[in-house]
């Protein structure tokens, strides 16, 4: 309730420690404050008790008081409102081609390497607010799964549900893949395209050579940055299917061509990264991720709602108020 309350001068509220010896002040100089008449003896007085003098402080109390919101008016309090709007016209366009070959379960990442990449792509698209983003999949041939859409709960879910199917043709045509992430991009006219291109293997099939495809990524002003996911030497990895359709597991060489990835990166002004294990997976996309900043405007309004007239008024009120008793109910021993 308080958050968007302040005061502009607070270093004014030391002010409040001069109350108390006003306070003193008075109380050894209240009994100097009328005249007073000196008489040998007042036994032939009437003294009734007289409430009017026990309450003759009150006058002091309600000056101590204006005193007080005087303070406070020029410490100025005043509340906040403070509301943003961020604008963004300069997005960038991005295509994720995910290779989704038998290898990509092969169990050097935890839990496997597609899962892996998932879970890490997912904190990617959520960190990239302000950009739209596709989803291409590819093994022996690709299509589009996501086609470019700044809709994060679409790409999420679409992401979610990439599984290795015997659907797609067998074998990782990453020129296919590059080629049909490629067409995605072409018509962009965003500030910058991108596409990250992930593979775990060599390229073994399809009819795109993927040098002619990096060569449209250039003509088309599409930056690549490239990804070999998986580790140095063996990897447990699918070599057959069991009897319940489950895979049968052993241990295999990896290859990847890290030559061919480098030179897509290079030739489209890109980067290649190469991802042994989870963690410098995560790493490569918050790397990727810096790297393809995008261009923010943010606008602050800040609306400011003055108090101190209030305090003002009530301080005038205090004042008015031992003015007005001052001299109608305590006139007698003014």
């Amino acid at each position: 309730m308080l958050s968007n309350f302040e005061f502009v001068n607070p270093q004014l509220f030391w002010l409040f420690l001069l109350l108390p010896l006003v306070a003193l002040w008075y109380f050894f100089k209240r009994n100097h404050q009328t005249a007073t008449l000196k008489i040998s003896s007042i036994k032939g007085f009437k003294t009734p008790k007289n409430w009017l003098a026990r309450l003759r402080p009150l006058l002091f109390v309600l000056r101590l008081l204006a005193l007080a919101a005087i303070i406070v008016a020029l410490a100025r309090p005043r509340t906040v409102d403070e509301s943003t709007r961020t604008v963004s016209n300069k997005g960038i366009d991005i295509v994720m081609a995910i290779d989704v070959s038998a290898s990509m379960l092969a169990r050097d990442l935890k839990p496997n390497r597609l899962e892996a990449l998932k879970n890490v792509a997912a904190r990617f698209i959520r960190d990239r607010v302000t950009d739209r983003i596709g989803l291409v999949e590819y093994a022996g041939e690709s299509f589009t799964k996501t086609p470019l859409t700044s809709d994060k709960s679409i790409v999420l879910t679409s992401l979610k549900s990439i599984t290795y199917n015997t659907v797609i043709e067998g074998g990782t045509a990453i020129g296919s893949g590059l080629a049909t992430s490629v067409n995605r991009l072409k018509e962009s006219r965003a500030k910058s395209k991108v596409i990250i291109l992930l593979t775990d293997g060599v390229n073994n099939t399809g009819f795109i050579d993927p040098k002619i495809a990096s060569e449209l990524a250039v003509e088309f002003g599409i930056k690549v940055y490239t990804i070999g996911l998986g580790t140095n030497g063996m990897a447990q990895s699918p070599i057959g299917i069991r009897a319940d359709g489950g895979f049968q597991y052993g241990m295999q060489q990896v290859e990847i061509d890290e030559t061919l990835l480098k030179e897509i990166a290079e030739t489209t002004g890109g980067k290649y990264f190469r991802a042994t294990n989870n963690t410098r997976l995560e790493q490569i996309y918050e790397e990727i991720n810096e790297l393809e900043k995008t261009d923010i405007e943010e606008f602050k309004y800040t609306n400011y709602n003055e108090l101190f007239r209030l305090w003002v008024l009530l301080a005038l009120g205090f004042l008015g108020l031992e003015l007005l008793l001052r001299y109608t109910v305590f006139k007698s021993f003014v």
